[in-house]
């Protein structure tokens, strides 16, 4: 049979074959947790009288933003299979240098910088998975203490101020009354549904999760597919750190710390598979309010900071525990 560079003729409709066939699990995951995310707020709602409140709305909107942008390309690498720990460390360099540059060359100069040095360092990273095969999580842990030493260094530790007044426009403009970064993050989500859904690009990055050597064997380009997930992560780590640093109108070195936790939490908890091929973006979506509002919740009703990671950790575990008890269930 005749083999392209996209693969061949017969590849799209076994995974559209085997996509149909994950859709009910898929389904079950995401109805399972939009009860759970429900139930949660009831709670809230019931608990303190603050949740139900046009300034705490506008508060989780902000929190789900700068989470969300970033569990976007967290699902594109986990789908193929790989992970990424440094992606809060990857916004914070990338904010870090764009606003150095910003206070010499201008607003457009520093953000562009930001832009390009987010998405570079996702390429080298990617590179290091998909063509040196190195393991993603050895590659991205180390990129994690790398960002993150790199922004202190970039300022000696110290918070960036200063920054042009015209910058914060991204974190607080609004388009009649809703928030610039809420369309944002509704463009870049749409985009990235449409193009897991809708395009061979989504398709190939499934196949690779599923499984990487029948994908190669296909004709499907499996290191630039691999390597481009994390190049595209690359890029939407440095999109949220633009964001927050914008609406802060600052640049801390701790900007994104320990997000990577959170993200990778968002994207499980929405019943995508840490071992690849199985999950989408729907899913993430509810993980990413299950975990926004959880957070904002145990805020408003005054739990400690320490406890409040804690409470991240269980839902994590129950969600895998769920994803367990399903598969099982499904292949008795």
């Amino acid at each position: 049979m005749k083999e392209t560079m996209y693969g061949s003729p017969n590849l799209i409709q076994k995974w559209k074959e085997k996509g149909n066939k994950l859709l009910s699990y898929t389904s079950q995951v995401e109805i399972v947790m939009t009860i759970a995310f429900i139930l949660l707020c009831l709670v809230l709602t019931i608990l303190t009288p603050r949740f139900l409140t046009i300034r705490n709305f506008r508060n989780l909107f902000w929190q789900a933003t700068f989470l969300g942008i970033i569990a976007i390309g967290q699902t594109l690498v986990i789908l193929t299979g790989g992970i990424d720990l440094s992606v809060g460390s990857n916004a914070a360099v990338a904010a870090m240098f764009g606003g150095i540059v910003m206070q010499q060359f201008g607003v457009i100069p520093g953000v562009v910088a930001m832009l390009l040095l987010g998405t570079l360092v996702g390429v080298i990273k990617g590179f290091l998975v998909a063509y040196a095969r190195l393991a993603a999580f050895i590659v991205t842990l180390g990129f994690l203490s790398i960002g993150r030493s790199a922004t202190y260094l970039l300022t000696d530790g110290r918070s960036l101020v200063g920054l042009p007044e015209a910058y914060r426009f991204f974190g607080n403009a609004e388009i009649g009354s809703v928030p610039l970064y809420l369309i944002v993050f509704i463009v870049l989500f749409g985009m990235a549904y449409f193009m897991l859904k809708q395009t061979k690009v989504g398709l190939y990055i499934y196949a690779i999760g599923s499984n990487e050597e029948a994908a190669h064997l296909s004709g499907v380009r499996v290191r630039f597919y691999t390597a481009l997930t994390y190049a595209i992560t690359g890029f939407l780590c440095a999109v949220s750190g633009l964001i927050l640093t914008s609406r802060l109108g600052a640049v801390d070195p701790d900007t994104g710390i320990n997000i990577e936790l959170n993200a990778i939490a968002a994207v499980v908890i929405g019943g995508t598979s840490l071992a690849g091929g199985k999950g989408g973006l729907l899913g993430t979506l509810i993980g990413i309010a299950i975990i926004t509002v959880l957070n904002n919740g145990l805020n408003l009703l005054g739990v400690s900071p320490f406890w409040q990671g804690a409470a991240v950790g269980v839902v994590i575990i129950f969600s895998v525990l769920l994803d367990s008890i399903i598969r099982q269930l499904k292949s008795t």
